[in-house]
């Protein structure tokens, strides 16, 4: 009976929701070692904004793309960048929609990926702020020396799963809209409101008001195997809990090549060889509750 028990708890453990999970023992490992450096050795791409009023210190960062294949976002010295307030996509009909994007002056009815969000044939249009918590990542604009950075050169897949270390816990967003040169200068640092929300809570955020310290850690992660798709993911939520949960599985096992040992990034990294993958030293935590539940059920049977 006691087996029987311990089954039933990897079961629900493994199927559990979570909006916001503690931050694991690795990230929080990679977060400290990255704001213990002074700058990122290996620049993609510089002069970037983290706030108004700041200097174009934030960077891209691939010190860690070859080894964890991931890109992210620093400042200058030992600071990392912000988390500016993002209201894009669906404007209208949201079943989360509580008012606060009303007080952004900047929202756009329209999000990068917008086409082959619709593509997915999901019964949604475009995403939505209020429930799919997503990054703005990647820069463009076409004005005189803007600052731009195009992420999928670097094999970052549209809406592939990130990494966001905020507020002390850990979120997992999709990589669904860009930083365009219709401001007075090239921005960084900014998520949906439902991200945003999940990080610091309802009082503390709406469409005008976002978090101004240097402490969130945006990690991309390369390759088509960190895109959840068409069926990867609950696209047709209602709710940013049940958007969370439904791409907790893949955050998890994406989150396992950092600090991994015996993992490489192999591919082209230019985003479009099919073969590019992660290959890790580690089990997956899907492969971990697997083994844990053969265990458990071999031992019912003894």
């Amino acid at each position: 009976m006691i087996f029987q028990r311990l089954a039933a708890v990897v079961l629900l453990t493994a199927a559990a929701p979570a909006t916001a999970r503690d931050v694991p023992d690795n990230i929080e490992q990679f977060y400290k070692n990255i704001t213990s450096q002074n700058k990122c050795s290996d620049i993609l791409a510089s002069g970037f904004y983290s706030k108004d009023g700041d200097k174009p210190t934030s960077v891209y960062c691939g010190d860690h793309l070859r080894d964890y294949g991931v890109i992210y976002l620093r400042g200058e010295g030992k600071s990392l960048v912000n988390m500016d307030i993002d209201c894009d996509g669906a404007q209208k009909g949201s079943p989360a929609d509580d008012g606060r994007c009303r007080a952004s002056d900047d929202t756009l009815s329209i999000s990068s990926f917008q086409d082959t969000i619709g593509s997915y044939g999901t019964g949604i249009k475009d995403i939505d702020a209020y429930v799919h918590p997503y990054v703005v990542f990647g820069n463009t604009g076409s004005k005189k020396d803007w600052a731009t950075f195009n992420p999928t050169q670097h094999g970052i897949e549209p809406l592939s799963l990130m990494a966001v270390v905020c507020g002390g816990k850990l979120v997992y967003g999709i990589w669904a809209d860009e930083n365009g040169d219709d401001g007075d200068k090239p921005m960084v640092g900014e998520a949906s409101i439902s991200l945003a929300t999940a990080c610091y809570g309802k009082d503390k955020v709406d469409g005008n008001t976002g978090h101004d310290d240097d402490d969130v850690l945006y990690i991309a992660f390369l390759g088509k195997d960190a895109v959840p798709g068409a069926t990867g993911a609950d696209w047709n939520a209602t709710s940013y809990d049940e958007f969370q949960s439904s791409v907790r599985e893949l955050g998890d096992k994406l989150i396992e090549r950092v600090g991994s040992s015996g993992g490489n990034w192999s591919a082209g990294g230019d985003g479009d060889d099919d073969s590019s993958a992660w290959v890790a030293g580690s089990p997956s935590l899907a492969a971990s509750v697997a083994a844990s539940l053969l265990i458990c059920s071999s031992l019912v049977f003894i």
